[in-house]
């Protein structure tokens, strides 16, 4: 099965259009204003409910979502941390961004609960 991703609202529309056009779902927070205003732990709630892993930026949220998540016995459908260190926002970014996703995507090896720090 392939795996399905939803970019988080930090993280642009382009990089979603960019993965679609490699052959990839992917859906971004940004491309659906009824999305946008949502809490963090609705967002992880919508990804689950809809087979999709979360991609974000926000760790210091997200992480201890997560541990809450596995102390109460929820599961999610995996979720993807991008770190500034390993994608520094400068003009690079996306076209790194999009790399790293689309190898990831390709390579299949994401599981569910899974929680992956990305790669370059």
């Amino acid at each position: 099965m392939a795996l399905a991703l939803l970019l988080d609202e930090m993280l642009s529309g382009t990089i979603a259009e960019q993965l679609r056009s490699r052959g990839h779902d992917v859906i971004a927070v940004v491309e659906d204003p009824a999305l946008t205003a949502l809490a963090d732990e609705e967002i992880l709630a919508l990804a689950s409910a809809t087979g999709r892993t979360l991609v974000t930026a926000n760790i210091k949220d997200f992480a201890p979502l997560d541990q809450r998540y596995k102390a109460t016995g929820r599961t999610h459908a995996g979720l993807v941390l991008v770190s500034a260190k390993a994608f520094p926002q400068d003009r690079g970014f996306i076209g790194a961004l999009v790399g790293a996703l689309d190898k990831l995507l390709t390579e299949n090896v994401l599981a569910a609960d899974a929680v992956v720090f990305l790669q370059r």
